[in-house]
């Protein structure tokens, strides 16, 4: 196999079927905007998973306080059983971040499915695309 510039092609599905310049174009802007979504759901997950993190920090240094007796209201620790588990918020909030990976996950074997049709427009939309999709999300990690 090798990469073709060709404005024919099939990708991922049977409908998505080009024959025209100007299909060869829309396909190249849909397949680099599916890039620029992955690279977005990959920071934006570096991020989350960050203030979850945090969160968690923050929660766990504030039940190790009630538990040592260094927090102000003796009456809230008093009243709050020492938590065994992991909180229910937890868990909800593991099932967000596994749905976000699954659909990157899925976004992702779309885009290297394109990728194998081997034509070399596509191939440049996606690299364009991650290109494009890192400018964009990078600056936005920083503000965590």
């Amino acid at each position: 196999m090798h990469f073709i510039f060709s404005d024919k092609v099939v990708l991922l599905f049977d409908f998505w079927s080009v024959h025209t310049p100007a299909g060869m174009a829309l396909s190249v802007v849909v397949v680099l905007l599916l890039a620029v979504l992955y690279e977005s759901i990959k920071f934006g997950k570096v991020k989350l998973l960050h203030q979850a993190l945090k969160n968690m920090s923050i929660s766990t240094s504030e039940q190790h306080e009630e538990m040592n007796g260094d927090s102000s209201s003796s009456e809230s620790s008093l009243s709050r059983p020492p938590v065994s588990r992991p909180p229910l918020r937890w868990f909800l909030c593991h099932f967000g971040h596994s749905l976000i990976h699954v659909a990157q996950v899925i976004i992702g074997y779309f885009i290297m499915l394109a990728v194998m049709s081997y034509n070399t427009w596509i191939f440049l939309g996606v690299v364009l695309g991650s290109a494009v999709g890192y400018y964009l999300a990078y600056p936005l990690l920083s503000i965590v």
